[in-house]
């Protein structure tokens, strides 16, 4: 989970270096009145905060990392185990 919202506050801070090359337009700056505003200062921390832990998660799993991962059900494990012991003592 912490590995998702990290890259989401990736994506959004390099939205906002794209907007400055681009455009010289500061995204977070705008919403919160200036640079300087405490919002736009802690928003900053975050986004850096996520780079710096994907870029830890990255190295340590030698290159990769996985932003999303959906759990297995433990229905669905039951349900499996079961049939493979119907099928056992069909046999």
């Amino acid at each position: 989970m912490f590995t998702f919202i990290a890259f989401i506050l990736t994506i959004l801070g390099s939205i906002n270096w794209l907007l400055i090359g681009l455009l010289q337009y500061d995204f977070i700056a705008g919403l919160f009145g200036f640079q300087a505003s405490m919002f736009s200062r802690l928003c900053y921390i975050l986004i850096g905060a996520g780079c710096l832990y994907l870029i830890i998660r990255i190295i340590a799993n030698k290159g990769s990392v996985k932003v999303y991962e959906r759990k297995k059900k433990k229905k669905e494990e039951y349900v499996t185990d079961s049939s493979k012991s119907d099928e056992s003592n069909g046999e």
